[in-house]
């Protein structure tokens, strides 16, 4: 992270905590739902499968950033789908840069050419060693590890989504994400359940397991990109929901948060690390700020 996007967000944070403002300074924009895969965790993918045009999209960065938005992710659906005759998800991200936000990720599902130096990190959702993703994601993990080799920078940070399916393999991502050649770190979260989806929840008990290996794998010096601090507010879900630091824009709908907002009684199980991360941080805990400060330099 360059010094002067460290202060910018420095700033920021001491004036939300000081005078408990709400403004936002995260934000996602939904570039489709479109998705080649069909997970079994996923409960957003190909509802409408629209591509949404490079006009409507920048309109839409515009926005944000006159709303105070720095750090903004294009996410899908497969946001490597997403195309506008001649422009691809790199125009996104190059117009984003230009615009000027300080920090510009695209979330993919990894099956697609990895051939984004521009984008500060490639989220890459990887849920497992080969046995356990392919059970979430079906056959792609070779696939996804050979465009990862193939990748044209080191920006990538493989995104987990921890549920019934792998909760046993969380070991194997972070072994992956530390001897992967263009891997920075492994960033986790629990399923959120949506009610399509909700025999893949974890129990309490089963996410004090899974957090104490992850603590362990950040004890062996595995390239982490969570904070230990939220882990207790996480397995008893008990930090502030919505995170209004935070806001997704999808078609023209601006949404606190995120998508799953509108789903009643799902924030009370939100299972998203950076959403307790984040409004634990901006409510001024001093563990939260300092893991914060110390991984975000590190990894960003």
């Amino acid at each position: 992270m360059k010094i002067s996007s460290f202060f910018y967000f420095a700033k920021f944070g001491i004036r939300t905590i000081l005078f408990k403002k709400k403004d936002p300074v995260l934000g996602t924009i939904i570039v489709t739902d479109k998705c080649n895969l069909k997970c079994k965790h996923c409960s957003v993918n190909n509802i409408t499968a629209v591509i949404h045009p490079y006009e409507q999209i920048h309109d839409e960065m515009r926005q944000l950033y006159e709303m105070g938005i720095r750090i903004l992710f294009f996410c899908g659906g497969e946001t490597f789908l997403w195309k506008d005759g001649e422009r691809t998800i790199r125009d996104l991200v190059v117009e984003a840069k230009k615009m000027g936000f300080l920090i510009v990720n695209v979330v993919t599902n990894g099956t697609y050419p990895l051939d984004l130096p521009e984008a500060d990190l490639i989220l890459l959702s990887l849920d497992g060693d080969k046995e356990h993703h392919n059970a979430v994601r079906g056959d792609t993990y070779d696939k996804i590890m050979e465009n990862i080799s193939n990748a044209t920078s080191d920006n990538i940070c493989f995104y987990m989504a921890i549920n019934q399916i792998n909760k046993t393999v969380i070991q194997d991502v972070c072994l992956a994400a530390r001897d992967t050649k263009n891997v920075r770190a492994v960033s986790f979260n629990f399923h959120t359940p949506y009610p399509d989806t909700r025999e893949l929840a974890l129990s309490k008990e089963e996410k004090v397991q899974c957090c104490e290996v992850i603590k362990r794998m950040m004890r062996e010096g595995m390239p982490v990109f969570n904070l230990k601090s939220a882990f207790p507010y996480l397995i008893h879900n008990n930090f502030p929901t919505p995170c209004h630091q935070c806001v997704v824009m999808e078609n023209g709908k601006l949404s606190t948060c995120g998508r799953c907002i509108d789903v009643p009684g799902l924030c009370d199980e939100c299972g998203y690390f950076f959403v307790a991360e984040y409004t634990l941080l901006f409510r001024g805990n001093p563990k939260i700020i300092f893991e914060m400060m110390r991984t975000y330099l590190r990894y960003v």
